[in-house]
C-alpha cells in the first residue's frame, strides 16, 4: 500500500488569511472606510472560523451597509478566489511527494463551491488524487469519518490497515491534529510560529511551513521503510495520477456541519 500524505487546504497549502485581508482592505477602500478597520476585520474573522453571514452582518450594522447580506457575500467570494494563492514552493513539495510514491489527498472544513474554486485555481487539483470537503460530505474535522472518506476517495483501500502509513499536514490543532490523532494517523502541525498550547494532544512532528513539513515526513517514513536502501533517491514507485471527477463521488454523509470558509 502507497503511503498517504492528507493536507489541510486554508493556511496550510494556500494563505487564506493573505487573501482574506486583500479582500477587507478591498471592501474598506471601495467604501472610502477607515483604512485603519483592516485590524477589526481581521480579529472579527477568527482565520476563517466565523461564519460568513455573521461577519458580513456585523460589517452591515457597524458601517450602516444598504447592500444586502448576499450580495457581500458573493463579492466576498468571488474576491478571496481571485486573490488566493498557492506558493511555489508548496506545489513543487507536493511534486517532491508524488515522485517519492506518495498518494495526496486534501480534507477541508468549508463551504464546497469555495474550496474546490480555490483548489482549482491554485493548480492544486492537478496534483492531488482526491479532495474531501466538509460540506459535501456532512462531517467534519476532527471528525474521524472525514478522514476515512478522504483516504478512500484517494483509492487507499480502507479495508487494510490504512492509518498506519497515513499522515496529516495541517496548521489548525483542534481540527488537523486532534482529527489525525482520534483516527490514528500520525501529524504535522505547521505552527506559522506560535507556541504548542493544547494539553490533550500533540503532534507527532512540528515544521515551520509546508514544505519543512513535506520534508520532514518524507524523512520519517524513509527512515522506518522496511525496503529503505533499495531505491535510489528520487525514485517513484508508482503514485497513481489525479482521480478524475473526484468532485463527483457520492459519500455517505455524516453530520457535523462546516466551520471554515
Amino acid at each position: 500500500m502507497s503511503p498517504l500524505l492528507l493536507f489541510d487546504l486554508d493556511n496550510t497549502l494556500v494563505n487564506r488569511n493573505q487573501a482574506f485581508q486583500g479582500w477587507a482592505a478591498r471592501f474598506l477602500m471601495e467604501r472610502a472606510l477607515p483604512p485603519g478597520d483592516l485590524r477589526w476585520f481581521t480579529t472579527l474573522d477568527c482565520g476563517g472560523y466565523l461564519d460568513r453571514p455573521i461577519l458580513m452582518r456585523a460589517a452591515a450594522d457597524r458601517y450602516g451597509l444598504a447592500e444586502s447580506i448576499d450580495d457581500l457575500l458573493e463579492d466576498y467570494r468571488i474576491t478571496v478566489t481571485e486573490l488566493i494563492a498557492c506558493p511555489a514552493d508548496h506545489l513543487e513539495a507536493l511534486r517532491l511527494a508524488r515522485t517519492a510514491g506518495w498518494v495526496l489527498g486534501i480534507v477541508s472544513n468549508g463551504a464546497t463551491e469555495p474550496q474546490l474554486a480555490k483548489i482549482e485555481r491554485t493548480g492544486l487539483a492537478e496534483l492531488v488524487d482526491g479532495c474531501t470537503i466538509s460540506e459535501e460530505v456532512g462531517c467534519a474535522k476532527p471528525d474521524p469519518r472525514i478522514f476515512h472518506l478522504a483516504a478512500e476517495r484517494c483509492g487507499v483501500d480502507t479495508a487494510a490497515d490504512w492509518t498506519a502509513s497515513a499522515w496529516m499536514i495541517g496548521d489548525h490543532a483542534p481540527a488537523d491534529i486532534a482529527g489525525a490523532a482520534v483516527s490514528g494517523m500520525r501529524s504535522v502541525w505547521i505552527d506559522h510560529g506560535r507556541p504548542w498550547g493544547e494539553t490533550g494532544y500533540r503532534p507527532t512532528l512540528t515544521a515551520r511551513n509546508l514544505p519543512e513539513a513535506v520534508a520532514l515526513v518524507l524523512a520519517e517514513e524513509d527512515l522506518h521503510r522496511p525496503d529503505r536502501g533499495r531505491y535510489p533517491r528520487g525514485y517513484s514507485r508508482g503514485a497513481p495520477g489525479p482521480v478524475p471527477g473526484y468532485r463527483h463521488h457520492v459519500a455517505t454523509p455524516c453530520s457535523t456541519k462546516p466551520s471554515r470558509r
